[in-house]
């Protein structure tokens, strides 16, 4: 698919597939794929690891300055993909836990934890040909991003969908407990001080509630070819 070296900022709410959608993206125009949610679940690993935050989610704010100065976090290029890593330590399976899900907002929350995630990304995008997903790719790392879609979906669906993902990787988990965690990150994400979550002004909604990952691609290659038609065509 022709198109120019640009940033895709991928950017909505929580368990809307976010990731699954900017990979095919990035596999598709053979762009870098970069997972912002991941390098805040790693932040929120090791602070659980740690004791920087506690079992009812409060946060030692200096304990955790101190292990941000040398915390080590990278992508890890797979030939197919990437994977995080904490030093030499592959965490892609530990991060994706519910345990680190019931964290990560408040951490996320952290400004200086957001600072932290968005110079790393910045490092990444300044090739340019890279696809970003996020809370806040297309309004605070990367503003200037020439495409941002912003991806929704109805709550109940979502929950469905996580609980699938993390069954199929072995673990026990509720519906109910699913649902909850994701309302709860959602009210979260909105309403913290530092880069909440929201809409660019200039941001494409999709609403994937009812499509398969197959009509999301058709939806964008669709979008693509009218934001950036072939010249001569």
């Amino acid at each position: 698919m022709p198109i120019p070296d640009i940033i895709i900022a991928v950017d909505g709410y929580s368990s809307t597939g976010k990731s699954t959608f900017a990979r095919k993206i990035a596999a598709e125009l053979s762009f870098l794929y970069l997972d912002s949610g991941a390098l805040y679940r790693a932040v929120t690993l090791m602070a659980i690891e740690k004791g920087i935050i506690s079992p009812s989610g409060e946060i030692d704010t200096k304990a955790l300055d101190k292990a941000l100065e040398d915390f080590d976090v990278r992508f890890e290029d797979t030939g197919d993909g990437s994977r995080t890593c904490i030093g030499p330590r592959c965490v892609e399976s530990e991060i994706r836990t519910l345990a680190v899900s019931d964290k990560v907002s408040p951490i996320s929350a952290v400004p200086q934890v957001r600072d932290f995630v968005d110079r790393k990304l910045r490092e990444f995008g300044r090739r340019k040909r890279v696809v970003m997903d996020g809370r806040d790719i297309g309004t605070t790392v990367f503003p200037d991003a020439e495409l941002k879609i912003f991806m929704t979906a109805d709550p109940l669906v979502r929950a469905r969908r996580r609980a699938e993902e993390m069954r199929g990787r072995g673990e026990n988990v509720n519906l109910d407990d699913v649902l909850k965690n994701i309302q709860e990150r959602d009210y979260i994400d909105s309403h913290r001080a530092a880069s909440p979550l929201s809409k660019a002004e200039d941001a494409i909604v999709l609403d994937n509630s009812e499509m398969t990952i197959e009509e999301q691609m058709e939806w964008f290659r669709q979008l693509v070819s009218e934001k950036f038609p072939v010249k001569g065509s």
